[in-house]
């Protein structure tokens, strides 16, 4: 059966760019418990850092995809304004498609390809993946082309599309503690992607400094681990579907 691997990447939305609602919200945020401005500016700080885990407060910025045929793509966002933006706009690189645009035709060309797939596969994605994706694109008035929340338990995925968290999977849907995907690769004997030059919590600041194609390869880093792993997982440990990997 055929399966789509995937990752997104996230920043925050610009703290100077939300309305006066929402500032006085997050400095009433930042003051609880703060005995003095600097552990306010502190507080402050951790909810800008913390505004790329929200859809309602933060932008996708990448999406990463490969198939069991080892077809693959990343869809991520530049900003052309940038005065040290690097890489074009439309590129292939060991047969893997790059190609940029805005957040709504990233999102628009992410699920072209996912209504051509069953079978989706993440690391942790219920909890952050694709909820993301399913507001963003509601936010831009996308309708998504499939479900990516289905029933969590996927002996219960039977009527619709199959969404395998490897998170759920490999601690048997809570039964021992969660760890991520760094600590589940280096386990099993997999690439971290943060082996590289970018990790997760620094795609917002990367972003910033216009490092546009490192962040479309890291996310294509935790694609590839999230596969290996997968592969992993459907040979050993894969008590719940009927196919095989």
């Amino acid at each position: 059966m055929s399966y789509l691997v995937l990752d997104i990447e996230t920043i925050g939305k610009k703290y100077e760019d939300f309305d006066e609602t929402s500032i006085a919200t997050f400095k009433k945020w930042a003051g609880r418990d703060a005995e003095s401005d600097e552990q306010i500016e502190k507080g402050l700080e951790n909810i800008k850092k913390g505004l790329p885990l929200s859809p309602f407060l933060g932008e996708i910025v990448a999406i990463g995809m490969l198939d069991d045929k080892n077809k693959g793509a990343v869809y991520f966002r530049r900003d052309g304004s940038h005065p040290d933006a690097t890489g074009s706009s439309d590129f292939e690189e060991s047969g893997i498609h790059y190609w940029s645009g805005t957040e709504k035709e990233i999102l628009e060309r992410f699920w072209e390809v996912a209504r051509n797939y069953f079978v989706f596969v993440t690391f942790n994605g219920r909890c952050f993946d694709a909820p993301y994706l399913l507001i963003r694109s509601a936010i831009w008035g996308i309708k998504p082309s499939r479900n990516l929340m289905p029933n969590r338990y996927v002996s219960m995925q039977k009527y619709g599309p199959q969404h395998i968290d490897l998170s759920d999977q490999f601690t048997f849907y809570g039964a021992i503690r969660r760890t991520g995907l760094h600590f589940a690769a280096k386990a099993f004997g997999v690439k971290s992607p943060k082996d590289g030059d970018i990790t997760g919590e620094e795609v917002p600041k990367a972003f910033e400094d216009g490092k546009y194609e490192e962040i479309a390869r890291y996310c294509f880093e935790d694609v590839i681990t999230t596969k290996k792993l997968f592969e992993t997982w459907g040979k050993l440990l894969n008590f719940e579907t009927n196919f095989t990997i």
